[in-house]
């Protein structure tokens, strides 16, 4: 089905403040000043940008706060309606997904987020300066694990279903506005405009490409991790910025009442790990450095069958010591192991 880019934005409007479907918040990525893109609400007034590459800020934030009481029934009433999450979150929030509602373990809060959001994702329309999704087997596009997407075509855009939460969706737009049947070129115009995208993001990462095979990591010389970190000043940028970095630390914030919070941790911050008589396990930069990395390529890969990383390039984008994370992966890649 098409739906033109008038029609959408006036749904949003409506279902804002007609409650339809009983959404409260409707959600979309709007650009600064810069060209920088950034999630906001409906009632911002925003102007809405779903055809740009990702946000700077993950869409992570929206599901895992970077803080929040941990009491399940304070946690807000809210039926979201979330657009412009683009294929590198969405893979993102796949992998979040095992690490916090399992068999073993479910994180109330997560679980309240996602099971109260609706995800419309969108055709990345060029690619930033550090996206490397392709480097990772990625697509500037989603191709699972959405409710609804949204790919452009002139001044309109084909919406394809992903499950029955982005079929309901659909069907409400199909109440309030008329939607067409798309054309028969339809799907070629979308792969042609996939194709751009992916090619651009081809181009800009050729001196990037290496090998996927990242189980010998853990052998690589400890000197090529203390060379590799040695321009790093542990700020932890790079984790709080990642999508699917999910460390926490619980605060005890109980006064008249019991209350715990938690927030955002960091394996790169010298406190991280430290135990009460003032001992840890990574001591130095380097090693701090080099189980980031691990963790992303190796760990994650152990725990839920996926590598940690997406492609999405915000770590390097947010390095104060501007450190290039692809540089880092090329250069051990190529390294040789400790016999």
């Amino acid at each position: 089905m098409l739906i033109t880019e008038t029609d959408l934005h006036a749904f949003l409007q409506r279902v804002v403040q007609d409650n339809i479907d009983g959404i409260t918040d409707v959600i979309f990525p709007t650009s600064d000043n810069d060209g920088y893109s950034f999630f906001t609400t409906q009632d911002s007034n925003a102007e809405i940008i779903l055809d740009s590459y990702r946000t700077v800020d993950p869409a992570k934030i929206l599901f895992y706060l970077t803080r929040e009481r941990m009491t399940p029934d304070e946690f807000a009433p809210r039926k979201r309606l979330i657009l412009g999450i683009k294929a590198c979150d969405l893979k993102a929030l796949e992998l979040m997904d095992q690490a916090l509602i399992n068999q073993e373990f479910v994180d109330p809060a997560y679980q309240h987020w996602r099971a109260n959001s609706t995800i419309v994702t969108s055709d990345c329309g060029t690619a930033g300066a550090t996206c490397h999704c392709n480097l990772l087997d990625g697509h500037p596009y989603a191709e699972s694990g959405f409710d609804l997407n949204l790919s452009r075509l002139d001044d309109a855009y084909l919406v394809t279903v992903g499950s029955d939460k982005g079929k309901m969706l659909l069907d409400l737009m199909k109440k309030e506005f008329h939607l067409t049947e798309a054309p028969a070129r339809a799907k070629e115009q979308v792969d042609e405009n996939r194709r751009a995208v992916q090619k651009q993001l081809e181009v800009q990462n050729a001196g990037f490409v290496r090998s996927n095979v990242f189980d010998r990591w853990r052998a690589v010389e400890p000197h090529v991790w203390a060379d590799e970190s040695r321009q790093c000043i542990g700020c932890g940028a790079c984790t709080h910025i990642c999508p699917t970095c999910y460390c926490l630390i619980l605060n005890d914030e109980t006064d008249a009442q019991f209350v715990k919070e938690r927030s955002y941790d960091s394996c790169q911050l010298h406190g991280y790990a430290r135990v009460a008589g003032g001992g840890t396990p990574r001591p130095d930069m380097n090693k701090r450095f080099r189980n980031r990395y691990l963790c992303k390529f190796d760990y994650m890969v152990h725990n839920f069958g996926k590598i940690g990383c997406t492609g999405c390039g915000r770590c390097t984008e947010a390095c104060a010591a501007e450190i290039d994370f692809r540089q880092v992966v090329y250069n051990v890649s190529h390294q040789r192991t400790v016999a």
